[in-house]
């Protein structure tokens, strides 16, 4: 006699996110929406520009941007969306920078962190231009075996930004830190990150 919701399975095409970040004056900037990967439910890989139709990704922008309004949301926040049949379905909310926000460190004129100290400090928002395409490669500490992965693998390449966040202990499925692969050619940038993630 309990109530509940049921969901129906969904044919995912793919899944694909916008981070954003809204001022307490209700101005709002938008980053390029960002393709993602999951493995056993956690962010693998994030692919940017996401590889859809200019129109969706521009529906994606809007609707993340009417979340953030109805919610009078301030400060930073990432909307998850499913793509099936070529239509959008809000999979989650996450009101802070995004895991799938973190390319924009190295492939944005400003990063989602600096977007968050600009809304907090009532300062002007910053420009969220694409750079150059990027993709993302999440470390998770299973990768931490054998006195831990091969570094030089990533740094041999000058378009390889590691990030790591400093943590003590590495345990499976711990995110670890992150590397972005940024290349003109989103293709090859793709491609590198698969090499990367194996060289490892």
């Amino acid at each position: 006699g309990q109530p509940c919701v049921l969901e129906g399975f969904v044919k995912l095409e793919r899944e694909v996110s916008v981070v954003l970040a809204r001022s307490d004056a209700g101005e709002c900037a938008l980053f390029p929406v960002a393709e993602n990967r999951h493995e056993n439910g956690i962010l693998d890989v994030s692919i940017v520009p996401a590889r859809v139709p200019e129109s969706l990704a521009h529906r994606a922008c809007e609707m993340a941007r009417d979340v953030a309004d109805k919610l009078g949301y301030v400060g930073v926040m990432a909307v998850e969306f499913f793509v099936a049949g070529g239509r959008l379905m809000v999979n989650e909310i996450a009101p802070r920078p995004h895991n799938s926000g973190h390319y924009t460190l190295d492939a944005c004129v400003t990063d989602q962190f600096e977007q968050q100290v600009r809304v907090l400090a009532g300062l002007p928002l910053g420009d969220t231009r694409l750079l150059s395409p990027a993709v993302m490669v999440n470390l998770l500490g299973d990768r931490w075996h054998d006195g831990g992965p091969r570094w030089a693998a990533l740094l041999t390449h000058d378009n390889i930004k590691l990030h790591l966040y400093g943590k003590e202990a590495a345990r499976p499925g711990r995110k670890m830190g992150h590397f972005n692969v940024l290349d003109a050619d989103p293709a090859a940038a793709l491609q590198l990150a698969e090499q990367m993630r194996h060289a490892l």
